[in-house]
């Protein structure tokens, strides 16, 4: 009977994870070559993370006259992560397995904005899923509008809050991230920036939010605040936006700028606002315009960006796109007169976005299974496994060898 991993196999085992996770339902063959392991090796290992319920082997297509090899995928009793996403009205609870990909579980249309009461609505939500998958759920990760510092939010203009605190929802490890932040770190490692070393991503909610990614993290600065694109003094700084300062980048691209370009009250909800406008451009000329204005917003503060971080691809995300092509002209102008002469003359590419609205779901099963595998995460749930295992009453520490 094998006993339990060292550290040096499970650094093994975690690169094969990470190749699995990288790309589900690749062959043995191909992460052996790619790890440069030995048929043995990668044979060795696979088959242990077979017994850990960690990974699940089929038998792959014929390619050739080689020999024949297996497609590795999740176990389909492996380490789940929950992950929630609280944006503004409503929320999501997913699960997801360890290729990452996640799976509605519930979400309410309408929610309450107080923040105990919708806390307490999420820690019921994990409850159940945990009822669920028991042992399996290894971490919980939340997405949330709002600004996050030393993994707590701070603030919340869209959801109206101060500090929050989301104990409640009795998770170790608890991950909380900006959404914006984890739907740019999605987008880097499943979408349209995968396998661009560094990315940015710019999105358009309620304000600007996004993410600078290097090599498929975001870069989140000091006390993990970092990205809050939004509050950049780009725009008028005789408007005071609701975070404290005055001329953010925020007050000038999104639904508020539309209103009052068009001369109109700011709306009571400024996403569903614009979103209005965005499809109105098309026919009505003085929407056109105002949607043009705050485009050439978009694509001033983008030239800036660029400047600043020289990204490899720049991806928008939320209504950053569809403003783009309902302004005409306007983006692309601002963005070409505001970038230094050497990015105009090689600019990255903009793209849209691909994950759309599951982009911080996303994100956030990506960054909470970084936390599960890791030699610590996967010694605790070889342990657990261990634990069933006899309380199963099989005859050894992993069950039938």
């Amino acid at each position: 009977m094998k006993g339990p991993m060292s550290g040096a196999r499970w650094r093994g085992a975690l690169a094969v994870l990470a190749e699995m996770r990288r790309r589900p339902g690749v062959t043995r063959a191909a992460v052996a070559q790619r790890l440069g392991l030995s048929t043995g090796s990668a044979t060795e290992i696979t088959a242990r993370l077979r017994e850990l319920d960690l990974l699940a082997e089929s038998p792959a297509a014929a390619t050739g006259r080689g020999r024949p090899t297996t497609e590795l995928r999740p176990h389909p009793e492996g380490p789940l992560v929950v992950v929630l996403d609280v944006r503004q009205g409503d929320w999501r609870c997913a699960v997801a397995g360890l290729d990452g990909r996640p799976y509605l579980a519930e979400a309410a249309a309408h929610a309450s904005r107080e923040p105990s009461r919708l806390v307490g609505t999420l820690a019921q939500a994990v409850r159940r899923v945990r009822a669920r998958h028991g042992r399996r759920v290894r971490a919980v990760s939340v997405a949330v509008a709002g600004t996050v510092r030393h993994g707590r939010v701070v603030q919340s203009g869209v959801l109206g809050w101060d500090a929050v605190d989301f104990d409640a929802l009795a998770a170790d490890p608890l991950l909380i991230g900006n959404d914006a932040t984890l739907a740019g770190a999605a987008e880097a490692r499943h979408g349209a920036a995968a396998g661009v070393g560094t990315a940015l991503h710019v999105t358009i909610e309620v304000g600007v939010g996004g993410a600078l990614i290097v090599d498929g993290r975001p870069i989140a600065g000091a006390t993990g605040a970092g990205g809050e694109f939004g509050h950049m003094p780009f725009g008028d700084p005789a408007l005071e936006c609701p975070c404290g300062s005055r001329g953010c980048w925020d007050l000038t691209v999104d639904g508020r700028a539309i209103a009052r370009h068009l001369g109109q009250p700011p709306p009571r909800d400024a996403r569903t606002f614009l979103q209005a406008c965005l499809d109105e451009a098309a026919s009505d000329a003085a929407v056109r315009s105002a949607a043009g204005q705050a485009a050439a917003a978009l694509g001033r503060g983008l030239a800036g960006l660029i400047n600043a971080f020289d990204p490899g691809v720049v991806t928008l995300g939320g209504l950053a796109a569809p403003l783009r092509a309902a302004a005409g002209p306007e983006f692309a102008d601002s963005l070409s007169a505001g970038l230094m002469r050497y990015h105009r003359q090689d600019p990255p590419p903009v793209v849209d976005a691909v994950l759309g609205s599951d982009g911080a779901l996303w994100g956030a099963a990506a960054i909470a299974l970084d936390q599960v595998l890791t030699e610590e995460g996967l010694s605790a749930w070889e342990a657990g496994r261990r634990g069933s295992a006899r309380q199963q009453g099989f005859g050894g520490p992993l069950g039938p060898g």
